[in-house]
């Protein structure tokens, strides 16, 4: 009976060792499969790398900012145009529009260059006789509301000239040889003959009046 009980004790030691080894192996491969999600976590951000990237990636804000940049561009190349200068322009005065006791005169600036330049506001006048000495005060501004005017060449900006009729007013009077017209923001003048006679420039008091510009060559 000794004999017979050993092989059987042995025989279940070796199925007991063969049980555990299963089991260690059972458990060798539950633990690979959890380690599947980091790799698969891993390779989720490897996929958002690129996306992330694509938004600064430098050719594509290049080519979003061209558009910005060619409006900028045109921008400055139409300031580059600037305000028309003196050495740009030509005056004249107009004909005589007469009023209710006024003499109005249109005082027109031309752009004679081959530029587009602009004007903006009143223009400077002053009444000189033939040696060049200024005849009464600065004209008064008429109260208006300025506007930038383009000048293509050849094209023209006006504005009035204005005073009382000496004989209605009685105003003491000297007659100038010329006016002197200064473009806005501009310092050299533009010398016009003047030919309509009295002007109410004899006192310390300004009964000249000149109104802003605006386009084209008169009322």
């Amino acid at each position: 009976m000794a004999n017979t009980s050993q092989p059987v004790r042995r025989t279940a030691l070796l199925a007991g060792g063969l049980a555990v080894l299963g089991l260690l192996s059972a458990c060798g491969s539950e633990n690979g499969t959890s380690g599947t999600p980091p790799s698969s976590h891993s390779a989720r951000a490897s996929d958002a790398a690129p996306s992330a990237g694509t938004a600064t990636d430098p050719g594509t804000a290049a080519a979003a900012g061209t558009p910005s940049d060619t409006a900028g561009s045109a921008s400055a190349s139409a300031r580059t145009d600037g305000r028309c200068h003196t050495s740009e322009l030509r005056a004249a005065v107009g004909r005589l529009d007469p009023g209710a006791g006024q003499r109005n005169f249109p005082l027109v600036l031309t752009n004679t260059s081959e530029r587009t330049c602009t004007v903006y506001g009143y223009p400077g006048a002053a009444f000189v006789d033939a040696s060049g000495k200024q005849l009464g005060p600065d004209p008064e501004r008429a109260p208006g509301s300025p506007e930038t005017l383009t000048l293509t060449p050849g094209a023209s900006a006006w504005a009035g000239l204005s005073f009382s009729s000496p004989e209605i007013s009685g105003a003491r009077t000297a007659t100038p040889a010329a006016l002197l017209v200064t473009p806005p923001d501009e310092r050299a003048s533009l010398k016009v003959e003047w030919t309509a006679g009295a002007v109410p420039v004899g006192g310390n008091a300004s009964s000249v009046s000149v109104t802003a510009l605006e386009a084209g060559s008169g009322p």
